[in-house]
């Protein structure tokens, strides 16, 4: 079902198709996406691409230190010929919202965002607003030690479903970035893959895949495992471990299975859990070394 999606998604992003899963991935699965790498990685592109290929209503919010959360999510007018305040909706109106350079606005713009991805909608004046469905936002991140930016709390990363990092490309991809035709204008020629009915009917199939009694002892293994390590001053929330189930439903979604595998949530696990972990000051392990801790459990 998705091998022609994935194709199209090649030519414009070559070779990441393991990243390309996993946004959509997230996506089928409902939840939010943070792309962290350094500019000029493709992170606006596969946002851009995903909206696309999905047919998505899409809005891009360029994220400033100046920013305010009204720039996000709205204002409310005074409407003389009414004599009443009128609202007037912001960009997080839509149904993939791209928060581009998240980290370079402060705390409380970042926070705006918190009531959307949570509860699909926004209150202002009293009011509540419900956002469009299918709703997806993809949150791009700058390395945190480049200049003019905030990091995003706990509390914030915890509401991201996945994070990943595109990375650079080989040697050979990127010969044929160089010497091929400029991404934007191919993304113009993108035609839908799947309407947003299709999407909708599919986010709620996600539900139905199989999860067995074994495979949720495994992913309360994997949450007891980073509650009580020594390397790690947090461990995963409850929250985490749905994230998990979620994506490891979609995952196998994707290639075709009515059932999750171990495989399944191997292959899911470092984008739902390092940006949930917070890593004792006293260790100096990578992130690799930190999956490599999670897979030495037992599978089953």
């Amino acid at each position: 079902m998705f091998t022609p999606l994935l194709q199209t998604a090649n030519t414009i992003i070559s070779g990441k198709e393991e990243q390309i899963k996993l946004a959509i991935a997230c996506l089928l699965a409902k939840g939010h996406l943070l792309i962290e790498d350094l500019p000029g990685m493709g992170k606006t592109t596969l946002a851009h691409l995903l909206a696309k290929l999905f047919g998505l209503e899409y809005s891009r919010i360029q994220f400033t230190s100046d920013m305010l959360p009204a720039d996000i999510i709205g204002i409310s007018i005074f409407d003389r010929n009414a004599t009443e305040f009128r609202f007037h909706p912001g960009p997080i109106f839509s149904q993939l919202v791209l928060a581009d350079e998240i980290n370079r606005a402060t705390a409380k713009t970042q926070s705006a965002l918190l009531e959307a991805m949570e509860e699909q909608q926004i209150t202002m004046d009293g009011e509540t607003y419900p956002l469009d469905s299918p709703f997806f936002v993809i949150a791009t991140q700058n390395p945190q030690t480049q200049t003019g930016t905030f990091p995003l709390p706990e509390s914030q990363l915890d509401r991201f479903l996945m994070r990943i990092v595109l990375g650079y490309p080989d040697r050979q991809t990127e010969r044929g970035i160089l010497g091929g035709s400029d991404r934007r204008e191919l993304l113009q020629n993108i035609s839908p893959a799947f309407s947003t009915e299709q999407l909708l009917t599919m986010q709620k199939q996600i539900r139905k895949v199989h999860i067995s009694s074994a495979l949720l002892d495994y992913v309360q293994d994997i949450l007891q495992f980073s509650r009580h390590s020594q390397y790690f001053l947090t461990g995963l929330s409850p929250r985490a471990g749905l994230a998990l189930l979620r994506a490891a439903q979609a995952w196998a979604f994707i290639h075709s299975r009515e059932m999750v595998i171990p495989d399944d949530i191997k292959a899911i696990l470092p984008a739902i859990v390092l940006h949930r972990l917070v890593i004792k000051d006293d260790q100096s392990h990578n992130e690799q070394q930190i999956m490599n801790l999670f897979n030495e459990l037992p599978i089953p």
